[in-house]
């Protein structure tokens, strides 16, 4: 399988994920510019959905919906069945609450669509309240293989690396990180977010020293979390 970013407003993401015929739209607010693809590359969009229910998110639906014989499935279409069939192969759904409490992440290949869930360099706000099941969610992803291509509903990744050589700032992994940046195709591996994202780093040994300087508690892995979650 496939999968095409489309940049949209200053810095949102939309994603195809297509086989040889039949597509998914995820996130579809660059409208024009996937109607086109499609055409262009004789797709069928089948399925469309979101990675959570944040207007910026699903701006495009309607109109992708009225202009397309694709079919709409919910927060709770995915809940209920979170193995998507396209015809070269399957996407699958897993819920990660915590930026929002329907915060949904998708799973193709090597490849995590992640929507506000983890950024390239950062995380989303935890706009749910809920600290403990976005920590779980984060955990989750880090089960992933390191090679696997992260690919966000925001780009970032200017202002992600500014916040992380605050917080870290003789990280040697930096330059690395940012020479492989491309604003016209934005993604990471999970390997390059445990490098520089703070967020990720709660099992790192030098973010603990690094926390514990601060005076901020260390002992157990979900204090960690608390303790950098808190840095920003």
């Amino acid at each position: 399988m496939k999968i095409k970013q489309f940049k949209y407003s200053s810095d949102n993401f939309g994603y195809i994920i297509h086989g040889d015929k039949s597509a998914l739209g995820i996130d579809c607010g660059a409208v024009d510019n996937i109607l086109s693809y499609l055409k262009s590359s004789d797709l069928d969009l089948t399925l469309l959905t979101n990675t959570h229910n944040h207007p910026d998110h699903t701006a495009g639906n309607s109109q992708i919906l009225n202009k397309t014989s694709a079919c709409f499935l919910s927060f709770e279409d995915l809940m209920s069945n979170n193995v998507i069939n396209l015809d070269n192969g399957t996407v699958k759904a897993f819920h990660t609450p915590g930026h929002t409490e329907d915060s949904v992440i998708f799973h193709a290949g090597n490849t995590l669509v992640t929507g506000d869930t983890l950024f390239n360099g950062t995380i989303g706000n935890c706009f749910s309240g809920n600290l403990k099941a976005f920590y779980k969610s984060i955990s989750f992803i880090l089960t992933f293989p390191p090679g696997t291509i992260i690919y966000a509903g925001h780009d970032y990744v200017d202002y992600s690396v500014k916040f992380a050589k605050i917080i870290d700032a003789d990280n040697r992994y930096f330059d690395s990180y940012l020479k492989k940046y491309n604003p016209a195709h934005v993604f990471s591996t999970l390997e390059d977010e445990l490098k520089i994202n703070p967020y990720l780093r709660f099992n790192d040994e030098k973010m603990t020293e690094i926390l514990k300087a601060k005076g901020l508690l260390v002992n157990t892995e979900y204090q960690r979390w608390e303790s950098i979650m808190s840095l920003g």
